[in-house]
Protein backbone atom coordinates (compact mmCIF):
# COMPACT_ATOMS: atom_id res chain seq x y z
CA UNK A 1 0.00 0.00 0.00
CA UNK A 2 1.21 3.65 -0.33
CA UNK A 3 0.40 6.01 2.02
CA UNK A 4 -1.23 9.07 0.32
CA UNK A 5 -3.29 10.49 2.79
CA UNK A 6 -2.72 10.27 7.10
CA UNK A 7 -4.92 10.93 9.95
CA UNK A 8 -3.48 11.82 12.95
CA UNK A 9 -6.12 11.45 15.72
CA UNK A 10 -4.71 13.88 18.94
CA UNK A 11 -3.47 16.98 18.78
CA UNK A 12 -1.14 17.04 21.85
CA UNK A 13 2.35 17.25 22.45
CA UNK A 14 3.18 14.36 19.96
CA UNK A 15 0.43 14.42 17.46
CA UNK A 16 0.60 18.02 16.32
CA UNK A 17 4.65 18.09 16.27
CA UNK A 18 5.29 14.36 14.64
CA UNK A 19 2.50 14.97 12.13
CA UNK A 20 3.84 18.85 11.33
CA UNK A 21 7.41 17.07 10.53
CA UNK A 22 5.84 14.47 8.61
CA UNK A 23 3.87 17.04 6.21
CA UNK A 24 7.23 18.78 6.14
CA UNK A 25 9.34 16.07 4.80
CA UNK A 26 6.84 14.65 2.74
CA UNK A 27 5.41 17.01 0.92
CA UNK A 28 3.44 13.97 -1.48
CA UNK A 29 1.35 13.30 1.66
CA UNK A 30 -1.47 14.50 3.21
CA UNK A 31 -1.56 14.63 7.00
CA UNK A 32 -4.75 15.94 8.49
CA UNK A 33 -4.77 16.11 12.64
CA UNK A 34 -7.66 15.80 14.22
CA UNK A 35 -8.95 16.55 17.73
CA UNK A 36 -12.80 16.55 19.45
CA UNK A 37 -11.35 19.80 21.50
CA UNK A 38 -12.55 22.66 19.11
CA UNK A 39 -10.59 25.26 21.34
CA UNK A 40 -6.95 23.27 20.51
CA UNK A 41 -8.25 23.20 17.13
CA UNK A 42 -8.28 26.78 16.63
CA UNK A 43 -4.81 27.47 18.42
CA UNK A 44 -3.27 25.14 15.84
CA UNK A 45 -4.59 27.46 13.11
CA UNK A 46 -4.01 30.68 14.39
CA UNK A 47 -0.42 32.37 15.11
CA UNK A 48 -0.64 31.20 18.91
CA UNK A 49 0.01 27.36 18.52
CA UNK A 50 -1.25 25.31 21.58
CA UNK A 51 2.02 24.14 22.68
CA UNK A 52 5.53 25.50 22.91
CA UNK A 53 8.84 23.85 21.14
CA UNK A 54 11.53 25.46 19.67
CA UNK A 55 11.33 25.06 15.85
CA UNK A 56 7.47 24.11 15.87
CA UNK A 57 6.35 27.52 15.14
CA UNK A 58 8.23 27.49 11.84
CA UNK A 59 7.30 24.27 10.64
CA UNK A 60 3.50 24.47 11.26
CA UNK A 61 3.58 27.70 8.85
CA UNK A 62 5.37 26.11 6.47
CA UNK A 63 2.54 23.31 5.78
CA UNK A 64 -0.21 24.65 7.21
CA UNK A 65 -3.23 24.81 4.35
CA UNK A 66 -0.69 22.95 1.83
CA UNK A 67 -0.61 19.41 2.70
CA UNK A 68 -1.27 19.87 6.93
CA UNK A 69 -4.67 20.34 8.24
CA UNK A 70 -6.21 20.95 11.55
CA UNK A 71 -9.61 19.90 11.82
CA UNK A 72 -12.55 18.92 14.29
CA UNK A 73 -14.66 16.19 11.57
CA UNK A 74 -12.63 13.49 12.88
CA UNK A 75 -14.86 11.10 10.27
CA UNK A 76 -13.84 12.71 7.79
CA UNK A 77 -10.62 12.41 7.94
CA UNK A 78 -10.70 8.67 9.10
CA UNK A 79 -12.67 7.84 6.11
CA UNK A 80 -9.88 9.76 3.13
CA UNK A 81 -6.73 8.10 5.39
CA UNK A 82 -4.85 4.92 4.76
CA UNK A 83 -3.07 5.17 7.74
CA UNK A 84 -4.48 6.54 10.91
CA UNK A 85 -2.06 7.44 14.21
CA UNK A 86 -3.84 7.14 17.42
CA UNK A 87 -1.86 9.94 19.79
CA UNK A 88 -4.23 10.31 22.71
CA UNK A 89 -3.87 11.10 26.38
CA UNK A 90 -3.16 7.44 28.43
CA UNK A 91 -3.05 8.72 32.27
CA UNK A 92 -2.21 6.57 35.06
CA UNK A 93 -5.58 5.83 35.96
CA UNK A 94 -6.54 7.25 39.69
CA UNK A 95 -8.82 4.59 40.77
CA UNK A 96 -10.57 0.86 40.42
CA UNK A 97 -8.13 -1.84 39.53
CA UNK A 98 -4.50 -0.84 39.17
CA UNK A 99 -5.71 2.69 40.19
CA UNK A 100 -2.15 4.78 40.76
CA UNK A 101 -0.29 2.44 38.56
CA UNK A 102 -2.05 1.68 35.27
CA UNK A 103 -2.23 2.77 32.03
CA UNK A 104 -6.13 4.55 31.51
CA UNK A 105 -6.58 3.36 28.05
CA UNK A 106 -10.27 4.91 27.83
CA UNK A 107 -8.95 6.99 25.27
CA UNK A 108 -7.41 4.87 22.85
CA UNK A 109 -9.89 2.80 22.37
CA UNK A 110 -12.83 5.30 22.35
CA UNK A 111 -10.44 6.28 19.36
CA UNK A 112 -10.40 2.72 17.84
CA UNK A 113 -13.91 1.99 18.05
CA UNK A 114 -14.45 5.19 15.99
CA UNK A 115 -12.45 4.23 13.44
CA UNK A 116 -13.72 0.83 12.99
CA UNK A 117 -17.57 2.16 12.58
CA UNK A 118 -16.21 5.33 10.48
CA UNK A 119 -14.17 2.96 7.99
CA UNK A 120 -15.08 2.15 4.40
CA UNK A 121 -11.85 0.81 3.26
CA UNK A 122 -9.01 -1.13 4.66
CA UNK A 123 -6.56 1.16 7.46
CA UNK A 124 -3.19 1.05 9.07
CA UNK A 125 -3.79 1.56 12.75
CA UNK A 126 -0.77 2.89 14.27
CA UNK A 127 -0.30 3.16 17.84
CA UNK A 128 1.80 6.48 18.53
CA UNK A 129 0.77 7.02 22.55
CA UNK A 130 2.67 5.12 25.24
CA UNK A 131 0.55 1.83 25.65
CA UNK A 132 1.37 -0.97 28.25
CA UNK A 133 2.09 -4.32 26.27
CA UNK A 134 -0.38 -6.12 24.41
CA UNK A 135 -2.46 -3.16 24.01
CA UNK A 136 -2.55 -3.96 19.78
CA UNK A 137 -5.17 -7.43 21.37
CA UNK A 138 -7.77 -4.72 22.73
CA UNK A 139 -7.34 -2.62 19.73
CA UNK A 140 -7.75 -5.46 17.26
CA UNK A 141 -10.91 -6.88 19.45
CA UNK A 142 -12.84 -3.52 18.87
CA UNK A 143 -12.15 -3.08 15.59
CA UNK A 144 -13.11 -6.82 14.91
CA UNK A 145 -16.26 -6.22 17.08
CA UNK A 146 -17.21 -2.51 14.86
CA UNK A 147 -16.26 -2.65 11.69
CA UNK A 148 -17.57 -3.77 8.67
CA UNK A 149 -17.01 -7.42 7.44
CA UNK A 150 -14.83 -6.80 4.37
CA UNK A 151 -12.81 -3.91 5.48
CA UNK A 152 -9.30 -5.02 7.11
CA UNK A 153 -7.61 -3.36 10.03
CA UNK A 154 -3.81 -3.79 10.28
CA UNK A 155 -2.59 -2.51 14.35
CA UNK A 156 1.48 -1.21 14.13
CA UNK A 157 3.22 -0.24 16.69
CA UNK A 158 5.19 2.92 16.32
CA UNK A 159 6.50 5.13 20.10
CA UNK A 160 7.39 8.03 20.30
CA UNK A 161 11.06 8.97 21.57
CA UNK A 162 10.65 12.92 21.54
CA UNK A 163 12.64 14.85 24.39
CA UNK A 164 10.19 18.10 24.86
CA UNK A 165 12.41 20.91 24.08
CA UNK A 166 14.22 19.25 21.23
CA UNK A 167 11.33 17.64 19.98
CA UNK A 168 11.52 19.08 16.25
CA UNK A 169 15.18 18.45 16.31
CA UNK A 170 14.48 14.73 17.33
CA UNK A 171 11.88 14.63 14.78
CA UNK A 172 14.10 15.81 11.96
CA UNK A 173 17.45 13.42 13.05
CA UNK A 174 15.86 10.49 14.96
CA UNK A 175 18.37 8.10 16.87
CA UNK A 176 15.91 5.34 15.62
CA UNK A 177 12.31 4.89 14.11
CA UNK A 178 10.78 1.71 15.68
CA UNK A 179 8.04 0.18 13.61
CA UNK A 180 6.03 -2.96 15.49
CA UNK A 181 4.03 -5.52 13.52
CA UNK A 182 2.47 -8.86 13.76
CA UNK A 183 4.95 -11.23 12.04
CA UNK A 184 2.36 -12.29 9.20
CA UNK A 185 2.34 -11.77 5.24
CA UNK A 186 -0.84 -8.22 6.00
CA UNK A 187 1.04 -6.83 8.88
CA UNK A 188 4.45 -7.02 7.07
CA UNK A 189 2.84 -5.19 4.03
CA UNK A 190 1.56 -2.72 6.81
CA UNK A 191 4.79 -2.31 8.77
CA UNK A 192 6.54 -1.66 5.31
CA UNK A 193 4.11 0.92 4.00
CA UNK A 194 4.96 2.91 7.46
CA UNK A 195 8.73 2.35 6.77
CA UNK A 196 8.33 3.85 3.39
CA UNK A 197 7.25 6.80 4.79
CA UNK A 198 9.64 7.43 7.32
CA UNK A 199 12.23 6.80 4.52
CA UNK A 200 11.61 9.71 3.04
CA UNK A 201 14.11 11.42 5.67
CA UNK A 202 15.28 8.83 8.34
CA UNK A 203 18.31 6.67 6.84
CA UNK A 204 17.40 2.97 6.97
CA UNK A 205 19.70 1.84 9.37
CA UNK A 206 17.32 3.73 11.78
CA UNK A 207 14.71 2.38 10.84
CA UNK A 208 13.95 -0.84 13.55
CA UNK A 209 11.56 -3.04 12.30
CA UNK A 210 10.20 -5.79 15.26
CA UNK A 211 7.08 -7.56 16.24
CA UNK A 212 4.23 -5.58 18.08
CA UNK A 213 4.91 -6.56 21.20
CA UNK A 214 8.74 -5.98 21.41
CA UNK A 215 7.61 -2.62 20.27
CA UNK A 216 5.17 -1.41 22.57
CA UNK A 217 7.49 -2.85 25.65
CA UNK A 218 10.78 -0.94 24.43
CA UNK A 219 9.21 2.30 24.61
CA UNK A 220 8.49 1.65 28.45
CA UNK A 221 11.87 -0.05 28.83
CA UNK A 222 13.40 2.60 27.84
CA UNK A 223 11.97 5.78 29.42
CA UNK A 224 12.44 3.29 33.29
CA UNK A 225 16.09 3.55 32.37
CA UNK A 226 16.49 6.76 31.40
CA UNK A 227 14.55 7.80 34.41
CA UNK A 228 16.60 5.04 36.49
CA UNK A 229 19.65 6.84 35.82
CA UNK A 230 18.19 10.44 37.49
CA UNK A 231 17.19 8.71 40.54
CA UNK A 232 20.77 6.66 40.46
CA UNK A 233 22.35 10.44 40.76
CA UNK A 234 19.80 11.75 42.87
CA UNK A 235 20.49 9.44 44.98
CA UNK A 236 24.52 9.94 45.25
CA UNK A 237 23.66 13.53 45.60
CA UNK A 238 22.95 12.92 49.03
CA UNK A 239 25.58 10.94 49.58
CA UNK A 240 28.34 13.76 48.27
CA UNK A 241 26.45 16.12 50.36
CA UNK A 242 27.49 14.20 53.76
CA UNK A 243 30.73 13.21 52.67
CA UNK A 244 32.37 16.35 50.85
CA UNK A 245 31.77 14.72 47.54
CA UNK A 246 30.59 17.05 44.62
CA UNK A 247 27.88 15.46 42.85
CA UNK A 248 29.11 16.96 38.89
CA UNK A 249 33.17 15.75 39.54
CA UNK A 250 31.19 12.09 40.41
CA UNK A 251 29.13 12.12 37.25
CA UNK A 252 31.33 13.59 35.19
CA UNK A 253 34.22 10.40 35.87
CA UNK A 254 31.82 7.99 35.59
CA UNK A 255 30.39 9.21 32.41
CA UNK A 256 33.67 9.03 30.85
CA UNK A 257 33.42 5.31 31.12
CA UNK A 258 32.31 4.24 27.66
CA UNK A 259 30.40 1.85 29.00
CA UNK A 260 28.23 4.52 30.97
CA UNK A 261 28.48 7.42 28.86
CA UNK A 262 27.46 10.78 30.57
CA UNK A 263 23.71 11.53 29.77
CA UNK A 264 21.22 11.73 32.04
CA UNK A 265 23.69 11.68 35.03
CA UNK A 266 22.92 14.93 35.98
CA UNK A 267 21.40 15.63 39.81
CA UNK A 268 18.58 17.63 40.12
CA UNK A 269 15.59 17.81 42.37
CA UNK A 270 13.82 15.39 40.04
CA UNK A 271 12.42 14.31 37.15
CA UNK A 272 8.91 15.34 35.60
CA UNK A 273 7.31 15.44 32.66
CA UNK A 274 4.03 13.51 31.12
CA UNK A 275 6.03 10.00 30.52
CA UNK A 276 9.04 8.88 33.15
CA UNK A 277 6.40 8.60 36.16
CA UNK A 278 3.60 7.24 33.60
CA UNK A 279 5.30 4.63 32.22
CA UNK A 280 7.47 3.07 35.06
CA UNK A 281 4.10 3.03 36.90
CA UNK A 282 3.11 1.12 34.04
CA UNK A 283 5.55 -1.43 33.97
CA UNK A 284 5.39 -1.57 37.90
CA UNK A 285 2.13 -2.92 37.45
CA UNK A 286 2.58 -5.03 34.18
CA UNK A 287 5.63 -6.84 36.75
CA UNK A 288 2.45 -7.41 39.32
CA UNK A 289 0.19 -8.67 36.86
CA UNK A 290 2.71 -10.69 35.92
CA UNK A 291 3.66 -12.32 39.30
CA UNK A 292 6.60 -10.81 39.82
CA UNK A 293 6.77 -8.50 42.90
CA UNK A 294 10.84 -8.19 43.25
CA UNK A 295 10.43 -6.62 39.22
CA UNK A 296 7.79 -4.05 40.41
CA UNK A 297 9.53 -3.51 43.53
CA UNK A 298 12.32 -2.74 41.95
CA UNK A 299 11.29 -0.46 39.34
CA UNK A 300 8.86 0.88 41.85
CA UNK A 301 12.16 2.29 43.85
CA UNK A 302 12.94 4.77 40.75
CA UNK A 303 9.89 7.02 41.50
CA UNK A 304 10.43 6.20 45.03
CA UNK A 305 13.89 7.85 45.17
CA UNK A 306 12.50 10.59 42.57
CA UNK A 307 9.79 11.92 45.22
CA UNK A 308 12.47 11.40 48.17
CA UNK A 309 14.91 14.15 46.18
CA UNK A 310 11.76 16.87 46.29
CA UNK A 311 10.63 16.65 49.31
CA UNK A 312 14.49 16.04 50.82
CA UNK A 313 14.63 19.70 48.92
CA UNK A 314 11.93 21.18 50.98
CA UNK A 315 13.76 20.04 53.98
CA UNK A 316 16.73 21.63 53.08
CA UNK A 317 15.18 24.76 52.87
CA UNK A 318 13.03 24.76 55.51
CA UNK A 319 16.70 24.18 57.69
CA UNK A 320 18.18 26.54 56.46
CA UNK A 321 15.91 29.20 56.93
CA UNK A 322 16.23 28.60 61.20
CA UNK A 323 13.21 25.69 60.82
CA UNK A 324 10.37 27.89 59.85
CA UNK A 325 9.28 29.72 56.40
CA UNK A 326 5.67 31.36 57.61
CA UNK A 327 5.05 34.43 56.14
CA UNK A 328 8.07 34.03 54.62
CA UNK A 329 8.84 35.04 50.71
CA UNK A 330 10.11 32.58 48.76
CA UNK A 331 10.78 32.97 45.03
CA UNK A 332 10.53 30.18 42.52
CA UNK A 333 12.27 30.33 39.41
CA UNK A 334 10.45 27.55 37.18
CA UNK A 335 7.77 25.97 36.75
CA UNK A 336 7.75 23.81 33.36
CA UNK A 337 9.28 20.39 34.19
CA UNK A 338 12.04 20.73 32.29
CA UNK A 339 13.67 24.24 29.97
CA UNK A 340 12.42 24.59 26.29
CA UNK A 341 8.85 23.61 26.75
CA UNK A 342 5.95 24.86 28.39
CA UNK A 343 4.97 21.09 30.27
CA UNK A 344 4.56 21.29 33.56
CA UNK A 345 3.19 18.13 33.78
CA UNK A 346 4.40 15.78 37.07
CA UNK A 347 6.56 19.34 37.23
CA UNK A 348 8.55 18.80 40.82
CA UNK A 349 7.93 22.58 41.08
CA UNK A 350 4.24 21.27 41.75
CA UNK A 351 5.74 19.18 44.76
CA UNK A 352 7.82 21.36 45.99
CA UNK A 353 5.25 24.79 45.89
CA UNK A 354 2.61 22.86 47.52
CA UNK A 355 5.06 21.98 50.02
CA UNK A 356 6.13 25.47 50.67
CA UNK A 357 2.34 26.44 50.71
CA UNK A 358 1.90 23.68 53.64
CA UNK A 359 4.17 25.62 55.51
CA UNK A 360 2.43 28.68 55.24
CA UNK A 361 4.85 30.70 52.88
CA UNK A 362 4.22 32.92 50.54
CA UNK A 363 5.57 31.88 46.79
CA UNK A 364 6.14 34.05 43.95
CA UNK A 365 6.79 32.34 40.66
CA UNK A 366 7.83 33.16 37.55
CA UNK A 367 8.16 30.79 34.34
CA UNK A 368 9.16 32.38 31.02
CA UNK A 369 6.51 29.94 29.22
CA UNK A 370 3.78 28.25 31.46
CA UNK A 371 0.68 30.32 31.44
CA UNK A 372 -0.07 32.20 34.88
CA UNK A 373 -3.42 29.75 34.50
CA UNK A 374 -1.84 27.05 34.15
CA UNK A 375 0.01 27.29 37.31
CA UNK A 376 -2.94 28.10 39.45
CA UNK A 377 -4.72 24.81 37.49
CA UNK A 378 -1.69 23.02 38.60
CA UNK A 379 -1.55 24.04 42.28
CA UNK A 380 -5.67 23.70 42.99
CA UNK A 381 -5.19 20.17 42.69
CA UNK A 382 -6.38 17.71 45.75
CA UNK A 383 -4.21 19.20 49.06
CA UNK A 384 -4.38 22.73 47.89
CA UNK A 385 -6.96 24.91 49.47
CA UNK A 386 -8.52 27.81 47.50
CA UNK A 387 -7.58 30.35 50.31
CA UNK A 388 -3.69 28.37 50.42
CA UNK A 389 -3.81 29.85 46.95
CA UNK A 390 -4.22 33.42 48.07
CA UNK A 391 -0.31 32.90 48.77
CA UNK A 392 1.03 32.60 45.81
CA UNK A 393 1.95 35.80 43.55
CA UNK A 394 2.85 34.93 40.02
CA UNK A 395 5.18 37.45 38.31
CA UNK A 396 6.02 38.39 34.73
CA UNK A 397 9.54 38.73 35.86
CA UNK A 398 12.35 37.30 37.75
CA UNK A 399 13.03 40.30 39.43
CA UNK A 400 10.09 41.14 40.50
CA UNK A 401 9.34 36.99 41.98
CA UNK A 402 12.71 37.73 43.91
CA UNK A 403 12.21 41.08 45.25
CA UNK A 404 11.87 41.25 49.05
CA UNK A 405 11.95 37.33 49.44
CA UNK A 406 13.87 35.54 51.73
CA UNK A 407 15.19 32.75 49.28
CA UNK A 408 15.51 32.27 45.97
CA UNK A 409 14.70 28.26 44.52
CA UNK A 410 16.05 27.89 40.59
CA UNK A 411 13.85 24.86 39.71
CA UNK A 412 13.67 24.90 35.90
CA UNK A 413 17.23 25.33 33.91
CA UNK A 414 16.07 28.15 32.01
CA UNK A 415 19.03 29.81 30.28
CA UNK A 416 17.70 32.89 30.78
CA UNK A 417 18.40 32.08 34.99
CA UNK A 418 22.17 32.02 34.40
CA UNK A 419 21.75 35.51 32.82
CA UNK A 420 20.49 37.05 35.92
CA UNK A 421 21.97 40.50 37.25
CA UNK A 422 21.92 38.28 40.46
CA UNK A 423 23.91 41.75 42.40
CA UNK A 424 20.60 43.07 41.33
CA UNK A 425 18.50 40.54 43.16
CA UNK A 426 20.37 40.00 45.84
CA UNK A 427 20.23 44.18 46.97
CA UNK A 428 16.19 43.73 47.10
CA UNK A 429 15.98 40.49 48.75
CA UNK A 430 15.57 40.29 52.70
CA UNK A 431 18.76 39.31 54.73
CA UNK A 432 20.26 37.08 54.93
CA UNK A 433 19.61 36.07 51.45
CA UNK A 434 19.50 32.10 50.31
CA UNK A 435 19.87 30.98 47.05
CA UNK A 436 18.95 26.90 46.49
CA UNK A 437 19.96 25.84 42.80
CA UNK A 438 18.02 22.73 42.45
CA UNK A 439 19.85 22.40 38.38
CA UNK A 440 23.02 22.59 39.21
CA UNK A 441 23.63 25.75 36.91
CA UNK A 442 24.73 28.70 38.88
CA UNK A 443 28.47 29.81 39.75
CA UNK A 444 28.56 28.73 43.37
CA UNK A 445 31.69 31.09 44.16
CA UNK A 446 30.46 34.23 42.60
CA UNK A 447 26.99 34.18 44.23
CA UNK A 448 28.78 33.54 47.60
CA UNK A 449 30.80 36.70 46.55
CA UNK A 450 27.66 38.36 46.44
CA UNK A 451 26.26 37.72 49.70
CA UNK A 452 24.09 34.66 49.06
CA UNK A 453 23.94 32.05 51.52
CA UNK A 454 24.04 29.56 48.25
CA UNK A 455 23.28 26.12 48.23
CA UNK A 456 23.29 23.38 45.85
CA UNK A 457 22.29 19.78 44.97
CA UNK A 458 24.91 17.38 45.70
CA UNK A 459 27.41 19.84 47.14
CA UNK A 460 28.66 19.82 50.53
CA UNK A 461 29.43 24.04 51.05
CA UNK A 462 26.94 26.14 52.79
CA UNK A 463 23.57 24.02 55.21
CA UNK A 464 23.51 21.72 52.24
CA UNK A 465 23.85 18.45 54.24
CA UNK A 466 22.67 15.43 54.66
CA UNK A 467 19.43 15.28 57.02
CA UNK A 468 20.45 13.71 60.50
Amino acid sequence: MQVKNICCIGAGYVGGPTCAVIAKMCPDITVTIVDVNQTRIDAWNSSQLPIYEPGLDDVVRACRGKNLFFSTDVDKAIDAAELIFVSVNTPTKKSGMGGGRAADLAYVLSATRRIAEVAKSSKIVVEKSTVPCRTAESMRAVLEANGTPDVRFDILSNPEFLAEGTAIQDLHCPDRVLIGAMQTPDGLAAQQALVNVYRQWVPEDRIITTNLWSSELSKLAANALLAQRISSINALSAICEATGADVDEVAHACGRDSRLGSKFLKASVGFGGSCFQKDILNLVYLAEQLHLPEVAAYWHQVIAMNEHQKKRFVRTILSSLFNTITNKKICVLGFAFKKDTGDTRESAAITIIRDLLVEQARVAIYDPQVRPEQIRMDLAEPGIVDDTLQQVTICDNAYAAAKDADAVLVVTEWDEFRELDYDRIYKNMNKPAFLFDGRLMLPADKLQTIGFNFMAIGKSHGTMAAEK
